[in-house]
């Protein structure tokens, strides 16, 4: 991520929770709160009670490659966290992708400039075709 760094401590966590304001969807929330530096901090929360943790990981990936495929899309000087819900496991890349989007937009954390739409580029999970990753191709 050219522009952002992680959160990673639990108080700065607990800061942005409490002092940012925070919108939801049907697979994430994103609490925001100004930072004072140059550049965003972002910290990414799966609960256990999404799943064990192959699915929490593979979720935090996607969210971490949303972010990091829109992030001159966001306006920067922030604190995020974005918390994923139940309803988020299982979800496609794309999905991931449209929500965190959609949140930026209630937050009114995007650039006002219009950008290329996101589908002009490919997203690492994007090339997904159905059958888990593994290449038609190849036969056992």
């Amino acid at each position: 991520m050219e522009y952002s760094e992680s959160l990673k401590k639990n108080r700065d966590f607990q800061v942005v929770y409490r002092q940012g304001t925070s919108y939801a969807n049907r697979y994430l929330v994103m609490y925001v709160k100004e930072n004072h530096l140059e550049k965003n901090r972002i910290g990414i929360s799966v609960s256990k009670k999404v799943g064990n943790s192959v699915v929490r990981h593979r979720l935090t990936r996607l969210i971490r490659e949303s972010y990091r495929l829109n992030e001159q899309k966001f306006r920067s000087g922030l604190d995020i966290v974005v918390v994923a819900r139940v309803n988020a496991k299982g979800r496609s890349c794309q999905e991931i992708e449209k929500a965190l989007l959609h949140l930026g937009r209630l937050q009114k954390i995007l650039n006002k400039k219009k950008e290329k739409s996101s589908d002009s580029y490919d997203c690492l999970c994007r090339s997904e075709n159905g059958n888990g990753g593994k290449d038609e191709s190849h036969t056992d």
